[in-house]
């Protein structure tokens, strides 16, 4: 199980130049990329982004390219036929106005646009494996900062869902025990009025009956045992389960806020309290979860 949170630096060489990699991970609802890389190696984005997705299914994913070391390699073009019009120019002036006419070459090369410096093509591909090289070392850290996270998150819910599934057989057992709780007040409502003979004992048995039928809970129970399960299981699971922990969390909240619902009880609404909000705690670990 892994956490989205992560970082990784990595580095490699190749002759004069030193590449490095720097990836964050946050959290984020589906897989998010963003790449910063020098504009000369662009084309190399979507390599990068399919190795991303291919180790990292979930999160925000921030990841730095750098190159230290040689600069760019690159080409001074002289525009000769822009040099020859502004020295036709310059002689065609030095005519009109009987002016000397003495121009060097550093004065001709130091006209705008004269004198071009172009990169020159370079075959990245050579470059290729350094950069993968520390790609491959800074997502090799981050996948294992996220592990460590992951097994940190995965100890805290399991210790949730022990509770939960206790606090589960607690509504249970105080489950058992309302129809006769109810039954007993009832008997003592009509006590306190004196109406103790106007109810049958077939009325009375009747009436806890319809009662017990209103605030029956064992399917909601049964179904919260389930999720409670399930969940464990997809702890267990070798593959990103963030989205199914969020889809049992949905549904084993929806059958505690029904138990709470319906079970007319001060010690289940209690128990329903503790559970909410032990459902609530392991929301918002599993926001982080892969």
């Amino acid at each position: 199980m892994h956490s989205m949170t992560g970082f990784g630096r990595g580095s490699a060489c190749v002759g004069t130049r030193t590449f490095s990699v720097e990836i964050r991970t946050l959290n984020h609802r589906f897989a998010e990329y963003s790449l910063h890389l020098p504009r000369e190696l662009g084309e190399w984005e979507e390599r990068i982004r399919r190795r991303l997705s291919a180790a990292l299914a979930r999160g925000r994913i921030e990841v730095w390219v750098n190159i230290r070391g040689e600069s760019w390699p690159k080409a001074v073009r002289v525009d000769t036929k822009l040099a020859e019009a502004y020295l036709q120019a310059a002689q065609s002036v030095a005519a009109e106005f009987d002016l000397s006419f003495d121009v060097t070459p550093a004065i001709i090369l130091r006209l705008p646009e004269v004198v071009v410096v172009e990169e020159q093509e370079v075959d990245l591909e050579q470059w290729w494996p350094a950069c993968s090289d520390a790609l491959d070392v800074a997502l090799n850290k981050v996948i294992a900062m996220r592990q460590r996270e992951g097994m940190a998150l995965k100890e805290d819910i399991l210790h949730r869902l022990t509770l939960l599934n206790q606090l589960t057989k607690d509504i249970q057992s105080e489950a058992e025990a309302v129809p006769q709780i109810y039954q007993n007040k009832l008997q003592e409502r009509l006590a306190t009025i004196g109406a103790e003979g106007i109810l049958d004992e077939m009325r009375l048995a009747q009436e806890v009956v319809l009662m017990a039928e209103r605030a029956d809970i064992n399917e909601e129970v049964v179904r919260l045992f389930s999720h409670l399960e399930q969940l464990q299981a997809a702890l267990e699971m070798n593959e990103p389960i963030g989205r199914r922990l969020e889809f049992l969390l949905q549904e084993a909240n929806r059958e505690v806020n029904t138990i709470g619902s319906k079970a007319q009880n001060k010690k289940i609404s209690a128990l329903v309290v503790q559970c909410k909000a032990e459902l609530e705690k392991i929301r918002e670990q599993a926001q982080n979860i892969e």
